[in-house]
């Protein structure tokens, strides 16, 4: 199958330095996984936009991104990345990152956005991830805490990260409420 098989006019758009493939995933609906074999930059973040977007108008809202022939992802790109997660949630889906080389996965981290993705080693767990039952949505926000710094009281509304307004550390706090530096 080509991609044109999957997502009609896919390949009518071309981009020498991002190569995208996509492949029927079995056992979960409306999925799909998207192979990346280049680079994304500031320079083809609008094409790999572009693209995605075609996918998910095509109604795949279930996507796994294979990474492991992506060898550079720029601030723009994991910008990239944040917006197909914005696209898919509403329509019920979720977005899976597989195996990420190191260095691609070094800036995640470095922007903080590693703890927004579900990142995978193998095929295997990305299914098996969209096949959880979800979690009842909790009532731990909003959530008043006390900074472990320097001890001011402070309150969250969602989880993610933030500054404490005292001594400006930077905290993260997770869906279960729990607070961390960095």
């Amino acid at each position: 199958m080509t991609n044109n098989d999957f997502v009609p006019g896919f390949n009518d758009d071309k981009d020498d330095s991002l190569k995208i493939t996509l492949e029927k995933v079995e056992g979960v609906d409306n999925s799909i996984l998207i192979i990346l074999n280049g680079y994304i930059d500031t320079y083809n973040s609008v094409f790999f936009q572009k693209q995605i977007g075609k996918v998910v108008a095509a109604g795949f809202a279930n996507i796994i991104f294979n990474c492991s022939n992506l060898n550079y992802v720029s601030s723009t790109g994991i910008g990239s990345f944040t917006a197909f997660l914005k696209l898919v949630k509403p329509k019920g889906g979720d977005i899976v990152l597989l195996n990420i080389q190191p260095k691609v996965y070094e800036v995640f981290q470095l922007l903080g956005f590693s703890q927004f993705f579900n990142i995978k080693e193998t095929i295997e767990d990305a299914v098996a991830h969209f096949k959880e039952v979800p979690v009842a949505v909790s009532t731990v926000f909003p959530k008043i805490f006390s900074c472990p710094v320097c001890g001011r009281h402070l309150k969250a509304s969602k989880s993610g990260r933030f500054r404490c307004s005292d001594c400006k550390a930077i905290l993260a706090i997770d869906q279960n409420g729990n607070v961390f530096l960095g």
